[in-house]
């Protein structure tokens, strides 16, 4: 696959979701919603706690995921995808973009009598922002309780799915990617907010602890080197459970599409995560 035929922004933008099973509120913004897509037969159902990307911008939204929404639902898993408010919407960013993804997740307690959701087997997953967020939604129990995102008792994460996270976010502040969007979304640089990057960096939340896999495009060469990064610094950190899953056809987005090439590696990855949580490995 040439550069030329990867799938780009303006693709994925007009990417159509199919129907979701329920679309629930989660809080009172209008924003504070998810899809919740469940798959076939009987509960309780394993869940995959997603969090769409897009540069934390309000231009995307939840709706160029729902076609891997539904393959990953005809996987058998159970799938909880967050919507939340982004820079540019009204009162997105700091903290209110993390605190909609906290609530998200902490929904699952909710939908879980509701839909035979089994809570001992949640994976927070995630692309390229939404990767960062899903990791952070797995650390979150490591949050100062002097942090503005501190919850008491938040709903537990047993591993991690991020799709070409973009976990470095000190790094991405510094090249002023997407428009200095982390400067944006976190109301400055690391040096000027340190304790919001601690509450909320996965570089300074790591070892997060729980087994993480690291999707990886090999043609995405602006998005794969700040999730290399962040696998870098977990590994420094003494996070043995964090492992890379190379994607070699993929860009940014065909790791989302479910008719490439790469789904079938991304699909046996997530049950080859699910399985790890069966055997505690």
């Amino acid at each position: 696959m040439s550069a030329q035929e990867l799938i780009g922004v303006a693709d994925a933008l007009r990417f159509e979701s199919p129907e979701p099973d329920h679309r629930i509120a989660y809080g009172s913004h209008p924003l504070q919603f998810g899809n919740l897509r469940l798959p076939a037969g009987d509960g309780p159902h394993p869940v995959v706690a997603l969090v769409h990307g897009g540069c934390w911008l309000s231009m995307f939204d939840l709706t160029y995921m729902g076609q891997a929404e539904q393959a990953m639902a005809d996987a058998g898993f159970a799938v909880w995808s967050i919507e939340y408010r982004r820079v540019g919407d009204e009162g997105g960013g700091w903290p209110a973009t993390y605190l909609d993804v906290g609530s998200g997740f902490d929904h699952l307690r909710e939908l879980s009598g509701l839909h035979d959701l089994d809570l001992t087997r949640v994976v927070a997953a995630g692309h390229s922002a939404g990767g960062a967020l899903a990791l952070w939604a797995a650390a979150r129990d490591k949050i100062d309780s002097s942090s503005e995102l501190y919850v008491d008792d938040p709903v537990s994460v047993q591993a991690v799915f991020a799709l070409a996270p973009a976990a470095d976010l000190e790094g991405l502040d510094i090249g002023g990617t997407c428009g200095n969007v982390v400067g944006r979304l976190m109301g400055g640089s690391s040096a000027e907010n340190p304790d919001r990057y601690a509450a909320a960096s996965p570089m300074q939340l790591a070892p997060v602890g729980v087994p993480q896999t690291l999707l990886i495009g090999g043609l995405d060469t602006a998005w794969g080197p700040p999730g290399r990064a962040y696998y870098n610094r977990a590994i420094t950190a003494g996070d043995s459970g964090v492992r890379v899953v190379d994607l070699p056809e993929s860009g940014h987005f065909e790791m989302v599409v479910p008719t490439t090439s790469t789904w079938p590696l991304v699909i046996a990855a997530l049950e080859d995560t699910f399985a790890g949580l069966e055997s505690g490995d």
